[in-house]
């Protein structure tokens, strides 16, 4: 056990950090679509295939680009996300929270688990501000460049898996033995993870890192409290607030008091194994 505790920050992506749906702010305008079109027609051609909901946007995504002339290329994508928008404080919030970290003791990382986009997440200002960006992924054409197959789709109860992988730095996604064996001491302990989710689609993830002894936080935006209010109610998060990530804001706050409710719980657990250790040494002359 580390005498310094690793705090692991996993956040969903749209609408918990970015204030819609990464495709909203280019990607579809660029297709001459509205979000409530372009979210539609998904809707519409995944249920006519019989498809899942991940695959079918994924997919759609990718036609849709091929029939309006637009290159679907990692770097178009990327260049989307250039244009992606976020909550006030995001931009700066993830330097505060690793120095408020550094100032007691703590190792912060941040993680993103999300069943969007990972090139367009790339593009966008916070992207380099993670350890990992765990989110859908295209195989593109080595050829054309162009997109051809999805090869990483994460839907909603999937994101659990990287829960998993986060808590034993299990990073490649194509490798299944090192997330499945077994683990006396995790690298990042689930009471050490604080997941951030927006409503329903973070659900399965709230609900398992509130479970394993995390903490689980809804965020909502301004006039929208009573999406979350029932996760609360119903036992699912830990707790709820404005997505303001501004410093001083009720966010802000929640969170330094859990990272260092965190810090000062590893301090306890760490006094008692050394304890342990030396009445057991004792006992064993």
């Amino acid at each position: 056990m580390k005498k310094k505790p690793t705090i692991a920050l996993m956040y969903d992506f749209d609408k918990t950090l970015a204030d819609q749906d990464m495709q909203n702010y280019s990607f579809i305008p660029n297709l001459g679509m509205t979000p409530g079109e372009f979210w539609g027609k998904v809707e519409t051609f995944r249920n006519k295939n019989y498809m899942e909901s991940i695959l079918g946007y994924m997919y759609y995504s990718m036609i849709a680009c091929q029939e309006k002339g637009i290159p679907f290329t990692k770097e178009y994508l990327r260049s989307t996300g250039k244009d992606v928008k976020f909550y006030k404080g995001v931009l700066n919030w993830f330097d505060r929270i690793n120095q408020y970290g550094e100032s007691i003791g703590v190792n912060i990382e941040h993680y993103i688990i999300s069943s969007g986009i990972k090139e367009i997440i790339d593009g966008c200002a916070i992207s380099d501000k993670f350890k990992k960006i765990f989110a859908c992924q295209y195989y593109f054409d080595e050829k054309t460049g162009e997109a051809i197959w999805p090869k990483i789709a994460i839907n909603y109860t999937q994101k659990t898996q990287y829960i998993f992988r986060v808590s034993k730095a299990a990073y490649d996604e194509t490798d299944n033995k090192k997330v499945n064996d077994k683990m006396n001491d995790r690298v990042i302990p689930y009471r050490n993870m604080i997941y951030f989710g927006d409503g329903i689609t973070d659900i399965p993830c709230m609900t398992f890192v509130k479970k394993q002894g995390g903490t689980s936080i809804a965020v909502y935006q301004k006039g929208q409290k009573n999406k979350v209010t029932d996760l609360l109610l119903d036992d699912r998060v830990n707790y709820i607030s404005p997505a303001d990530y501004q410093e001083g804001s009720d966010l802000d706050t929640l969170v330094k008091c859990i990272i260092q409710q965190m810090q000062l719980s590893h301090s306890l657990l760490l006094k008692q194994r050394q304890q342990r250790q030396r009445e057991s040494k004792k006992n064993n002359v």
